[in-house]
């Protein structure tokens, strides 16, 4: 049931993306066909494809070793790697102009989709544990060493992007910066499905925590709030 949501608000997600593609007067058919122009872009399509190959298989099936290690190999790649790692850095880009008051409203949308990621992720995670607790057997050294080949090679297809994406760098910006947090967010993902981190980097951009992380108070009458939580009454 849940999956269903998620699904809806993924929905929601490619709608709000093609709403600022429209609304910033950039070419669709341009924008929407950047992973197989852009080499950096193409690179990783090509690995999250070939890490959530498998499972789309006609004949996959969890009943055998094998099987239970791709599926969990499916779901690194998917929550661990897209969601929380591709997906994160991709923010980090559009959420500092929102700190400069620039876009604030394209900014805004962002934060409602990074509100929802930020549960698709946790779901995810909670789920790769879940998995582990119940079929140890499958999370065999050999298998996680894999695992953190995989998202090591992850972090250097991000950090390729934005070299590529900031090659003179912006304002508070810049590719050294968001090596440091690419390989800060990678640890952080490590240490959740219990591996150990791989880089000790510092986390460049403390505000993405406060933008994730804490909760937001807006002035409803001037703008929408971007949080689930609503406030209520205490009688006592």
């Amino acid at each position: 049931q849940y999956l269903l949501r998620q699904a809806f608000e993924e929905a929601v997600h490619t709608h709000t993306f093609l709403y600022v593609v429209e609304t910033l007067g950039l070419n669709e058919g341009e924008i929407f066909n950047m992973y197989r122009e852009i080499p950096t872009i193409a690179k990783k399509d090509a690995f999250e494809m070939e890490l959530t190959a498998e499972v789309m298989a006609d004949d996959f099936s969890t009943e055998t070793f094998e099987g239970q290690q791709a599926f969990l190999k499916n779901l690194i790649g998917y929550y661990v790697i897209m969601e929380g790692i591709f997906f994160y850095s991709g923010f980090v880009m559009v959420l500092s102009f929102h700190r400069r008051n620039l876009m604030t409203g394209i900014c805004e949308q962002f934060q409602y989709i990074l509100r929802d990621e930020t549960i698709h992720l946790n779901f995810g995670l909670d789920l790769i544990n879940g998995i582990k607790a119940e079929n140890p057997h499958v999370w065999t050294p050999e298998f996680q060493q894999e695992m953190i080949d995989r998202i090591r090679m992850a972090v250097e297809l991000e950090i390729e992007y934005a070299e590529g994406c900031l090659p003179r760098g912006v304002l508070g910006l810049n590719a050294d910066l968001f090596r440091d947090y690419v390989q800060h967010i990678a640890d952080r993902r490590l240490e959740r499905i219990g591996l150990p981190a791989q880089y000790g980097s510092p986390n460049p951009f403390p505000w993405m925590s406060e933008t994730i992380d804490l909760a937001k108070e807006k002035n409803f009458f001037e703008t929408r709030v971007t949080e689930y939580q609503s406030g209520q009454l205490s009688w006592d």
